[in-house]
């Protein structure tokens, strides 16, 4: 057993969900710590819900402080902030970047980021630009001089699964998505949640010191 400590930000999402579940039976791991801004009833020896304000600094710091590996996986959508984007960034920009702030300052090992497919600084769309901003940002804190050594950068395209909530427009896609999945190019090819989080798991595992980034055929490989 290697006794490490798991941090996991967006738990309660589609992948995050998933990552859980695989952590849960994962030796490599004694602790799991879901950080959430309310109450989760997740009742397993391994797991570790930590209530926090994600824009008090110090909780925030103190939640990530002694991790080993940080899954984050976190992530909201204009539904859900109703079209702020000031609001979207502070949940897709800044809880992401601060907590990768606070891996450089503690050293955890390892940081793995759901980002999104297309995903660069330079786009016009607020989404992509974003995702982006968000990767460009945490590769410029990976320092092999300190802890904070490896970076693992997970694209995917349409996610497949089932979500807590009900997304009408998604659920099209994914039906328009896996009906023509073979026309897809590769890199934009749906792929499930559940296997991304698989991915994840197994990078972190299979870790390397460095940025790696992982498209669709990455992700099947560690499937």
């Amino acid at each position: 057993m290697m006794n490490k400590t798991a941090t996991i930000l967006g738990a309660t999402g589609l992948i995050g969900s998933h990552v859980l579940e695989f952590l849960k039976k994962n030796s490599d791991y004694d602790e799991i710590r879901v950080v959430s801004r309310r109450p989760l009833s997740i009742d397993h020896p391994k797991v570790n819900v930590v209530v926090i304000d994600f824009s008090d600094m110090s909780q925030f710091e103190e939640a990530i402080k002694g991790s080993d590996v940080v899954f984050c996986a976190i992530g909201t959508t204009q539904k859900k902030v109703k079209g702020d984007n000031e609001k979207y960034k502070s949940i897709d920009y800044d809880i992401p970047v601060n907590a990768a702030t606070f891996c450089l300052k503690h050293n955890c090992e390892q940081f793995l980021l759901v980002s999104s497919v297309g995903a660069d600084p330079s786009k016009k769309g607020f989404y992509l630009k974003l995702k982006g901003k968000v990767e460009e940002a945490i590769k410029s804190k990976v320092n092999e001089k300190t802890g904070f050594t490896s970076l693992s950068i997970f694209r995917p395209s349409l996610l497949l699964g089932n979500r807590s909530e009900n997304r009408f427009g998604e659920g099209v896609m994914q039906f328009v998505g896996k009906a023509f999945k073979f026309l897809t190019p590769q890199n934009f090819k749906p792929i499930y949640g559940e296997e991304v989080a698989k991915s994840m798991v197994n990078a972190a595992r299979n870790s390397k010191k460095g940025i790696a980034v992982y498209h669709y055929n990455e992700m099947k490989e560690l499937n």
